[in-house]
Order: C-alpha cells, then structure tokens, then sequence
C-alpha cells in the first residue's frame, strides 16, 4: 500500500506581510508557467490575514502605473506587474501603509 502525503496549509492570525520581493529580469520559463508578461517585472506580495491581499492590490495600483495579475483573497498573494521602477514603487507604498496605518509586521521590499 503507497503511503500518502498530506500537506497542512495554515493562516497565523497575526498582521503581517512575510513577502514583497521584486523580480527584475526572471528567466522566461517562469514566465511560461505562471503565465504572465516576459517583457516586465514581476512584484509578489504574500500576506495575512489574506483578505488583506484586496487592499494591497488597490494600494499598489493606485501608487504606480502597473497591472495587477493575480489577487488570491484565499492565500493571501498579489502578483502585480510593471516596468521595474513602477513595481518597486507599488510594492513600496504597499510596505509604508500596511506598517504605519494598519499595523502590519512588514519586511523590506527585496529584489532578485
């Protein structure tokens, strides 16, 4: 009889953001397999409680002229998308105002 693998997924219920990283320049292939422009840089913001990701997506849109490719309200994740300065910008306004007006544990924005 094959064992099975179970994976626990769980949510800390603490006010944080655990990532806001930007990737400048990524290989196309992943590009390919999360199906999102090759030509732009790509901002990932991961945080929780999750519900938070809607008001991180309306704060990064509204700070820079990028383009929100994925708001996951159920895993806590943002991916935006935009010429590299623009992302940082979004991903940067998004860390100010979670850490000053909300209360957020926040991490710098870093970048690969």
């Amino acid at each position: 009889m094959k064992k099975l693998k179970r994976t626990i997924q769980e949510g800390v219920p603490a006010k944080q953001i655990t990532m806001l990283h930007l990737i400048a320049s990524p290989d196309p292939v992943l590009y390919q397999k999360v199906l999102i422009d090759p030509k732009r840089a790509l901002g990932i913001i991961n945080m929780s409680p999750w519900e938070g990701a809607i008001i991180a997506a309306d704060l990064a849109d509204k700070a820079a002229p990028i383009e929100i490719k994925l708001v996951d309200r159920f895993k806590g994740v943002v991916f935006i998308q935009g010429d590299r300065d623009s992302v940082y910008t979004a991903l940067d306004r998004v860390r100010r105002v979670f850490d000053s007006d909300y209360g957020y544990t926040v991490p710098s924005v870093t970048e690969s």
